[in-house]
């Protein structure tokens, strides 16, 4: 009996092993990221987040894609034409492709997946980059499609590798199912959206194309710097997107470590409701900006890993101007404009943000304090504060918010897709990211001319204008330009960084 019972308890030790061995092959296929904060839908269409197109990219694709260069390269279409005007363009499609779900992709598919953005009534958060300039889409059979645009955009075929320009299946949008489904034609696919948990992504089998990255991708998230510092260095996880500032020096002396830096294109600021009383006057709004010592802003909040925001576009937009200066720190014409307005007292006022921008805005708080501004700070959950930030001027007035803490980035899209959705017109909450519902007729005559200007010279002088006319009626707060800044374990490689702190993982190898 002994002997049987030794010789069961070695077959027991050795099956242990062998599931402990399969469990680590497994595992070891699989890439963990840690970002801060959760998707906000699993429509590519319905959303404009850095990090939330991160988690959508590896199961998306447009007609057209942005190489590892920043240039536009095949993807959905495998080529195309313009005729001499500019306006009307035709796509040849990849053949053979399919969904996720099964539903075949081809000029129906297309054509469909543009007209849900066309369709002012879906109120899709994407939309806005396409209303602008497409007028139409049209199938000439299965595998060719027409575009007509109302105008020339040197940008178009960016905009169809950006998020609306993604393809989802239509029988997914019809069921209404696809904000909680990812439904593409990626090389992966999703297997679980667990709220509040986790995004997992498996390698699509029947993926037309090659794919090197691993046999899983699994996303989760955390607003607590401390515990994407740890999860990075403990090997809980394998990438973490972006890097807290105040622990990106410990992670870079960390042998097992890689830290990724490089100039950001996200610029943050502070969108004030120019509804609001108050803010309604363009000298409260250059009062708090005068208020802003974005310095000390910087060194509080980004440990040096950012530069104090001048315009409404970043350094590394090719259109920046880097001349423009208007805010100096300076509170005594801060009050003066205060006191000029009929607010020589200050005023209170409320803004709403996300737990990892919490600190920002109680170092502003203190700022503006010292001008008599009592802001009162609300922090929410992402998908609370999402709400709230779009929510249109009647919820924002009912609400009481009189301002928003956000970041925007157009990456290498262009600056039209920086400046358009933030400061026209057109692009007002929430079918818009213009969260304070900015006005103004040059700014929008400025933006719409740029962006159909095909000279490159003239371009970079509209927008010039365009964002010294945006500085001089302060329809915001502009804070500072943070760096890019990720961390992998370093057994991970092939991992991109587009500016704006995209990161592209779906050729990641991990060793």
């Amino acid at each position: 009996m002994e002997s049987k019972h030794k010789h069961f308890k070695v077959l027991t030790l050795a099956g242990c092993l062998l599931a402990s061995m399969a469990s680590a092959t497994v595992f070891a296929s699989q890439l963990v990221i840690m970002q801060n904060e959760p998707p906000r839908s699993m429509d590519p269409g319905n959303q404009t987040a850095t990090f939330t197109g991160t988690v959508l990219d590896p199961m998306y694709e447009g007609l057209t894609r942005l190489g590892d260069d920043g240039k536009i390269i095949p993807a959905l279409a495998v080529s195309w034409t313009s005729d001499d005007s500019g306006l009307n363009w035709t796509f040849t499609l990849r053949p053979n492709v399919k969904f996720h779900d099964g539903t075949p992709f081809n000029a129906d598919a297309v054509v469909e997946n543009f007209q849900r953005h066309l369709n002012t009534q879906r109120g899709l958060a994407g939309s806005g980059k396409i209303r602008t300039f497409i007028q139409d889409v049209k199938k000439k059979d299965d595998l060719t499609v027409t575009f007509q645009l109302k105008k020339i955009n040197p940008a178009f075929l960016t905009v169809l590798a950006s998020g609306p320009g993604l393809m989802v299946s239509p029988t997914a949008d019809k069921a209404g199912s696809i904000n909680n489904k990812a439904d593409g034609t990626g090389p992966y696919k999703l297997v679980q959206y667990k709220s509040g948990e986790y995004v997992l992504e498996q390698k699509n089998p029947d993926y037309w194309g090659k794919s090197s990255g691993p046999d899983e991708i699994k996303w989760t998230w955390s607003s607590e710097p401390s515990v994407m510092n740890m999860a990075l260095q403990s090997g809980q996880v394998d990438i973490i997107n972006p890097v807290p500032p105040q622990f990106a020096g410990m992670l870079k002396n960390n042998a097992n470590v890689n830290l990724k830096q490089s100039p950001g294109a996200a610029v943050f600021w502070v969108d004030l409701n120019t509804q609001s009383k108050a803010l309604s006057d363009v000298r409260v709004r250059q009062a708090l900006n005068l208020a802003t010592d974005q310095q000390a802003l910087v060194k509080a909040i980004m440990f040096g890993y950012a530069q104090p925001a001048n315009s409404a576009l970043a350094p590394v937009d090719p259109n920046y101007d880097k001349a423009l200066h208007d805010y100096p720190y300076d509170l005594q014409k801060a009050k003066d404009l205060l006191k000029a307005a009929g607010y020589a007292d200050g005023f209170p006022m409320s803004i709403a943000v996300q737990a990892p921008d919490a600190r920002t805005a109680q170092v502003l708080q203190g700022m503006w304090s010292k001008i008599g501004v009592k802001l009162n700070v609300r922090q929410m959950e992402s998908g609370v504060w999402t709400k709230a930030a779009f929510a249109d001027g009647k919820e924002k007035a009912a609400q009481g918010t009189d301002a928003v803490l956000a970041s925007w980035s157009s990456g290498l899209y262009g600056s039209d897709l920086q400046l358009r959705p933030l400061y026209h017109t057109s692009s007002f909450a929430p079918g818009g990211a213009n969260l304070g519902f900015f006005s103004d007729k040059q700014t929008d005559e400025l933006i719409d001319t740029a962006a159909s200007t095909l000279d490159d010279a003239k371009r970079k002088d509209l927008y010039f204008q365009a964002q010294k006319q945006i500085s001089g009626l302060a329809p915001q707060v502009l804070l500072f330009y943070q760096d890019d800044l990720y961390a992998a374990r370093k057994n991970i490689s092939g991992v991109v960084m587009q500016p704006g702190g995209q990161i592209v993982v779906r050729d990641a190898v991990k060793q």
